[in-house]
């Protein structure tokens, strides 16, 4: 089955995010699967970075790596049914406030969340929207994106055995 395009259009410019919304209803019946496709995308979007910042792309490797941190706190927050969580699956979508707010609780978890989220946010207001970042300044962050993705594996992969 195809999503038509003006569907998708629509959605966006309505600021439906279609991957929350379809992986909200996963999460409902299946979390493990919710988190793992969560972890994967992850995975996906970090790697994207890599390549933008390989081609010099600055702006764009910066929201790749957000992207990657947001879907990695998402994943953790569901592990852990955080309230946050809860909140985005019964609203079919996640603010960045509540992101925040689900990093301040997975900071239990080591200082690697926050330093992550923070590198990660930073990015995508001073890398993605400003553009002021070079290749280097958001590799030096990146690095802090790519670290709690690690931890983050861990912990994921310890749970769904």
């Amino acid at each position: 089955m195809e999503i038509p395009k003006e569907l998708i259009r629509i959605a966006e410019e309505k600021g439906i995010n279609i991957v929350d919304l379809v992986l909200s209803e996963i999460s409902k019946s299946d979390p493990s699967e919710s988190m793992r496709i969560r972890l994967d995308l992850a995975r996906k979007y970090i790697s994207e970075a890599r390549e933008y910042l390989a081609k010099g792309d600055a702006v764009q490797a910066s929201e790749k790596a957000y992207k990657a941190a947001e879907e990695t706190v998402k994943a953790l927050a569901e592990k852990y049914n955080l309230p946050e969580h809860q909140s985005a699956v019964r609203e079919g979508r996640w603010y960045t406030y509540r992101l925040g707010s689900a990093v301040s609780k997975l900071k239990a978890l080591g200082d690697w969340v926050l330093s992550g989220w923070g590198s990660a946010y930073f990015l995508h207001v001073y890398g993605f929207h400003e553009a002021k970042l070079s290749v280097d300044d958001v590799a030096v962050y990146m690095s802090e994106v790519e670290k709690m993705i690690k931890e983050a594996e861990k912990i994921l992969a310890s749970a769904s055995h």
